[in-house]
């Protein structure tokens, strides 16, 4: 019997190096320093790319006989940017704030009803700024246009595209009713609106599978406690999203409605029989009832992080936005019932509406502030921002949006349709409720109350840059001092230290705006009921300078408003401008959407899954080596992916970061995530971590994790920048300050990349993938049905690597990465 033939084997020498880049985005052709690039996988969304040249490097094994990683860039830039008309996403900014301050609660342990109470905080606090981006669209459509213009032959004739719905007119549209719920169809498109984008963009980037992380390297369930973002379900908040979505929806729906059937109504316990006032009485309960299922819903469930959860609460996401619907068509009939005695006079009672919100909002944000402060003081840290406070001051920020963007498009809207008169004054005055108009007054008051930090840090910059000048020559001995160099230095690594004081000026701005809300609001149940007038009654020099705030207010608003919208169309135009203001927004939108279903998709609930899934299946099918490494954002998706790999597939891969904000930003604002615990964890499960930053960087900086079980501390000393102080041989040219791009220039970067594929195990030698892998355990082999399945395109994917531990050789490569 002749002897067996051996299975051919794959070259044990494999490895490859993952470039994740960082804010701002980049091209393949620059992270691979190479002109000529291809796709791999993926889509024009996001993708891998390879030069050219390496496209089948695995088969071409001679050719990294000396043990170079193949280099592949991971392009994610297309999920955070596109073209200008992405920028209205800036407009849903409250709502992306509100989700931040889901994910900056303080650790807990073994306090999960604090938790829980945390989370139902936030989510009432996102469905009350739901309610309050439809009242102030109810307002301008409803009250303004509809109730007070229309309902003024003034101002109808000034606007003859009301002409229709004029009162003077006597036609069948003149009647309030009528035009109410004719004005309607504003708010409710505009739900509508928001319900499409909130499911189309979870259908386009959320909707990705992560690979199935709770399974261990030889296909047995890992059993151990997992950090919050290793478990199988955190990038996978299908569930909870569809459940506020239908949650929002209706609220939308239901505000609009209570806006049209309630003057009715007020008008029909008034002037009409007992028939009509009972049928006021019952849609304004059945509205009631509507609210309170709404609420019951949002508060229910949170999120479900410890398994895949696939299952939809069908009840709520089929019945809840019907049943709204239905009950606001009902609101439009009764109010388009004849009348024909009635008139509308004064406004509707916004005052009260916006006044309840507002109230609401400090309430909870109260609230939060008690339970933050509890969890904090279970396991305080010294780096966690405001005490454990950073959760509801970002919160009252959400709410400030809100407010200001609410109010200034009333405002706006207000002066527009009351033509030169001002508001407040005159015949038949037009204005938007008394709280509004307390709300911009108090804008002015707040930008001088900023002035003061913003002083004191400028002055403590210019001080710090100062004594840092001999600091900066010391390092640099030897060489000739150049005061203009050192100045240079110095201003750059003072002016990079003003991120640490960002948790200074929040806590600020939420208590000044907090206390000014409070002034505010109890200004207006105190002051007079004259639409758009903050201030009546009193003397004339206080109440002059009431309304020159009110104006100055006003106007900052839209004016405001304008600037806002003006530099988030230019941030997705102009690279510079993206890279300023890039950072928060790629922070606010990296966290799933897990308190307000309106918030701008999560592009890491597809960037990594993506990550997540290469580095699993590229091990798997070739028993490699793998360093992924990621620059500034791109950091915190290479951690966050491997924190999902399985645990066999950990012990292959080794993490390099640099410019890296994980502990700098992320740990001190997300400590429950990112804090000393997880990362410590993240440092021991996986193989080799190291981490590069400088002083100049105003984004990235060291992770603060020290050596342990036998492996060295993460954080690299910090990087010369620049390289050199003065002209050399080797720089005859002077060396720009890079502060927090190009790490890869520093010659530091390729040798610490050596060192992390030498600390590696060797790659194993595995059959050639002759058949397709088994699927996982707890999975279904969807090859066999024909089902989709979210392996597609992943050739031989295992989930999984497994070897003994060993010794390896390999060298640095030559690629680059931009962040």
């Amino acid at each position: 019997m002749p002897p067996a033939t051996p299975e051919p084997t794959r070259p044990v020498g494999a490895a490859l190096e993952l470039l994740v880049h960082g804010v701002g985005g980049t091209t393949p052709e620059l992270m691979l320093d190479d002109p000529r690039t291809v796709r791999i996988t993926g889509d024009k969304t996001a993708a891998m790319y390879r030069r050219t040249v390496d496209q089948h490097a695995e088969e071409e094994p001679e050719r990294f006989a000396d043990g170079r990683p193949v280099p592949e860039a991971y392009c994610w830039c297309n999920l955070t940017s596109g073209n200008g008309s992405r920028a209205l996403w800036l407009l849903l900014l409250p709502f992306m704030v509100a989700n931040l301050a889901h994910w900056m609660r303080p650790p807990a342990e073994r306090q999960a009803g604090s938790v829980r109470l945390y989370g139902v905080l936030v989510r009432l606090l996102a469905l009350t700024l739901t309610v309050l981006l439809t009242a102030a669209a109810c307002e301008v459509a409803l009250d303004l246009t509809a109730w007070q213009c229309a309902g003024s032959a003034r101002c109808a004739q000034e606007r003859s595209w009301l002409g229709f719905l004029s009162a003077a007119q006597g036609g069948w549209w003149s009647q309030p009713g009528r035009r109410l719920a004719l004005a309607a169809l504003v708010p409710a498109a505009l739900v509508g609106l928001l319900w499409y984008l909130s499911h189309r963009t979870w259908s386009a980037y959320e909707a990705q599978r992560p690979p199935r992380g709770d399974v261990d390297g030889n296909g047995t369930p890992d059993r151990r406690p997992r950090p919050a973002l290793g478990r199988p379900g955190f990038w996978y908040g299908r569930r909870l999203v569809a459940r506020l979505r239908a949650a929002h929806t209706a609220a939308g729906f239901l505000t609009v409605a209570a806006a049209v059937a309630g003057a009715a109504a007020r008008h029909d316990r008034s002037a009409a029989g007992p028939a009509r006032a009972a049928l006021g009485w019952a849609l304004e309960a059945a509205l009631f009832l509507g609210a309170v299922a709404v609420t019951w819903v949002v508060c229910r469930r949170g999120r479900s992080e410890k398994r895949l959860d696939n299952r939809l609460d069908r009840a709520a996401v089929s019945w809840l936005p019907g049943a709204s619907i239905a009950l606001l068509v009902l609101a439009a009939l009764y109010a388009g019932w004849s009348r024909p005695g009635w008139r509308s006079t004064g406004t509707l009672p916004g005052d009260t509406t916006f006044s309840v919100i507002t109230l609401a909002q400090g309430v909870l944000v109260l609230s939060l502030a008690v339970v933050s402060t509890r969890l904090y003081r279970r396991a305080p840290h010294t780096r966690t921002v405001l005490w454990g406070l950073g959760g509801p001051a970002v919160a009252m920020l959400a709410c400030a949006l809100g407010g200001v963007m609410s109010g200034g498009v009333a405002q706006r809207v207000a002066d527009w349709l009351d033509g030169p008169a001002t508001p407040g004054t005159g015949e038949d005055p037009i204005g938007p409720p008394v709280l509004l108009s307390w709300q911009a007054s108090v804008i002015p008051v707040l930008l001088v109350l900023l002035l003061v930090p913003v002083a004191v840090l400028a002055v403590r910059t210019a001080l710090t840059a100062r004594r840092l000048a001999p600091v900066v020559e010391a390092e640099y001995e030897g060489e000739r001092p150049d005061v203009v160099r050192t100045r240079r230095i110095a201003g750059t690594r003072a002016r990079a230290a003003l991120t640490d004081a960002a948790p200074v000026v929040v806590g600020i701005v939420s208590g000044a705006t907090l206390l000014l809300g409070a002034g505010a609001l109890a200004g207006a149940w105190l002051s007079g009921t004259v639409p758009g007038k903050a201030f009546t009654g009193g003397h004339p020099f206080v109440e002059s300078t009431a309304e020159a705030a009110q104006a100055l207010g006003s106007w900052l608003i839209g004016f405001g408003f304008i600037l806002f919208v003006t530099w988030g169309r230019r941030a997705y135009k102009d690279a510079s401008a993206r890279r300023t203001i890039g950072i928060l927004w790629d922070v606010g939108t990296f966290w799933p959407r897990a308190a307000h279903p309106f918030a701008p998709p999560c592009y890491a609930e597809r960037a990594v899954p993506d990550l997540a899934w290469r580095m699993a299946s590229w091990t798997g099918r070739t028993g490699g080596r793998l360093v992924i490494s990621g620059h500034s954002q791109g950091s915190v998706l290479a951690a966050a992916a491997v924190w999902q790999l399985p645990a066999g597939t950990r012990r292959r891969v080794a993490l390099l970061t640099y410019g890296s904000p994980l502990e700098r930003l992320y740990g001190r604002w997300f400590p429950a995530y990112f804090g000393p615990g997880p990362l410590g964890e993240l440092h021991r499960e996986v193989h080799c971590w190291r981490n590069l930053w400088r002083r100049t960087d105003p984004i990235g900086g060291p992770v603060k994790l020290p050596a342990e079980g036998g492996k060295p501390e993460v954080d690299h000393r910090a990087l010369r920048d620049p390289v050199v102080y003065g002209r050399t041989s080797e720089h005859p040219l002077p060396e720009p300050i890079l502060g927090h791009g190009d790490y890869q220039a520093d010659p530091v970067f390729a040798k610490e990349r050596t060192v992390l594929l030498d600390r590696l195990p060797p790659a194993l030698p595995l059959p050639a993938p002759d058949r397709a892998a088994p699927p996982l355990p707890g999975q279904r082999d969807d090859s066999r049905n024909g089902g989709d399945d979210p392996r597609e395109g992943v050739v031989g994917f295992r989930g999984q690597g497994s070897g003994e531990p060993g010794e390896g050789d390999a060298q640095g490569s030559s690629g680059r990465s931009s962040g």
